[in-house]
């Protein structure tokens, strides 16, 4: 019996340090009816396919919120977050006040600006004629209208909010019940509600002037100013809007060659991940990390930057 013993350990001790070359890992995703999940399952397969010693499992969760959360308590080991909420998250603000977590960023993949649409008849031709106006911040409980919120505190603007589903939103601004809504664009395109109630009603984009751009930059960490240029939809002019991004981060914890593997797994397949999420194909990973960043980069993600050539800028550096 003893023999036996010895000879067990023997092979688990022999076996050890091949099993720990391969390490797996949990990618913390979003509701496997979301589009964002498919990008997922693309990405677990690149890192499978081309991070050596790295094997990547998706799991379905409630995004952000749940995988921040789920990071925290060690149950996932990155995962889709949100770069405003995220922000808040390593900051220890907002939902996280006084509780801090430990997060870094690998990249972005897309970004989410937030347009401000309005009928052309509703007489609105600027975001500080919106006063007294029935208009929707984003459907409720949505990161839309939490951030429209916020921006219209930090710029003293208000508008008489009406609440509601995209659906009763959308029929509401139709049949002029209400001036218009704040949506999330699709990349620099108008998003699909948008463009249906503009299949009957002339629509009008209202941008920020450059003083509410400067005053958001200053005040608002969590979310970015962007240039959307003419053509998001047929005679759309070109409008400057705020905007967030969508990403993946980790806690500091995983290991620096790990985070390294991964990204650049990622950036060397950006063509895969364009056939699970249509709007990747004409953007630049890169470039839109830098843009969209809002927390700094995990060592390993910047490693890959740097090596490629990118400038990595100061909110984005590494810590420690």
């Amino acid at each position: 019996m003893k023999s036996t013993f010895i000879a067990l350990a023997g092979a688990v001790a022999l076996a050890g340090p091949a099993h720990a070359q391969e390490q797996d890992l949990l990618i913390g995703s979003t509701s496997a009816s979301s589009s964002h999940y498919g990008y997922f399952v693309a990405v677990g397969q690149l890192i499978n396919e081309n991070a050596d010693g790295v094997s990547a499992s998706v799991v379905e969760t409630g995004a952000t919120l749940d995988n921040i959360r789920r990071m925290a308590r060690g149950q996932v080991d990155l995962g889709l977050v949100t770069t405003n909420t995220v922000q808040h998250a390593a900051a220890g603000t907002n939902d996280f006040e006084g509780n801090a977590q430990d997060l870094t960023l690998l990249w972005v993949y897309t970004n989410a600006p937030q347009n401000v649409i309005v009928r052309s008849d509703s007489g609105v031709e600027a975001l500080d004629g919106l006063e007294g106006v029935r208009f929707n911040p984003g459907i409720r409980g949505s990161s839309t209208e939490a951030t429209t919120e916020a921006v219209f505190e930090t710029l003293d603007l208000s508008a008489d909010f009406a609440r509601g589903s995209t659906t009763d939103v959308v029929g509401a601004i139709k049949d002029n019940r209400m001036a218009g809504y704040v949506k999330s664009g699709s990349g620099l395109k108008l998003d699909g509600s948008t463009m249906d109630i503009a299949t009957s009603t002339d629509i009008r984009v209202l941008g920020l002037d450059d003083a509410q751009a400067a005053t958001l930059a200053e005040a608002m960490p969590d979310i970015s100013i962007v240039d959307i240029p003419a053509g998001a939809a047929d005679g759309i002019p070109a409008y400057r809007t705020w905007s967030f991004g969508v990403g993946v981060a980790a806690p500091s914890s995983l290991d620096e060659e790990t985070a390294y593997k991964i990204v650049s797994a990622v950036m060397a397949g950006q063509d895969a991940q364009a056939n699970a999420m249509a709007s990747i194909a004409d953007t630049d990973l890169a470039d839109l990390t830098l843009e969209f960043g809002t927390i700094p980069l995990h060592p390993g993600a910047a490693r890959w930057f740097e090596e490629n050539g990118h400038e990595i800028p100061e909110k984005l550096q590494p810590e420690g």
